[in-house]
């Protein structure tokens, strides 16, 4: 597969459902003031999430809801690598991070692969922040992107490889075992 293609300037919506069709998740990507919003409920965690990116696909800004009004969890960076919590709190363990993975949603797999396409023929690793829904808790983790053939990806964390297919936007399909793309 060659270059990604463009979000719709209208936005775009994709939907997958859990392997065993009870749990479902929708992403919605917009562009507003010269940058990307997706924002994604997942219905099985019961969670909100909003990342605010970079024209480039660079994360700015990352907001999880779990049961309030306000933010549970409110993370950004600025763009340098050096992380720090809203309240102005610098996370100097996370610094290098490039991205963010929630865990239970295929959207941790767009931002890198939205990022590095051009490289991911070679193989690419990212600096990852992995985060655990349910303690909030944070830790630093690598992903292993290539690919494997035509529009299909390998990747590998913590000793476990995923293949999966993405579309013309770079959006998983399904993921074998975890989600389906509706």
């Amino acid at each position: 597969m060659g270059s990604l293609q463009a979000f719709p300037a209208d936005g775009y919506t994709a939907r997958w459902d859990s392997w065993d069709r009870e749990h479902h998740e929708e992403l919605t990507l917009r562009w507003e003031n010269e940058a990307w919003t997706a924002s994604g409920v997942v219905s099985k965690e019961r969670i909100q999430y909003v990342v605010r990116l970079s024209a480039m696909w660079e994360v700015r800004q990352f907001l999880l809801f779990r049961d309030a009004e306000d933010p549970d969890l409110w993370l950004g960076t600025d763009g340098n690598g050096r992380w720090g919590e809203m309240n102005g709190a610098h996370r100097p363990e996370l610094d290098g991070c490039t991205t963010l993975a929630i865990g239970c949603t295929p959207f941790d797999h767009v931002v890198p692969i939205r990022q590095q396409h051009a490289s991911i023929d070679t193989g690419v690793i990212t600096q990852t922040i992995n985060i655990n829904v349910e303690t909030l808790g944070l830790e630093v983790g690598f992903r292993h992107y290539q690919r494997a053939d035509g529009s299909r990806l390998s990747v590998e964390q913590r000793g476990i490889t995923q293949q999966f297919s993405i579309d013309q936007y770079g959006l998983p399909l399904n993921i074998d075992g975890q989600f389906r793309r509706r």
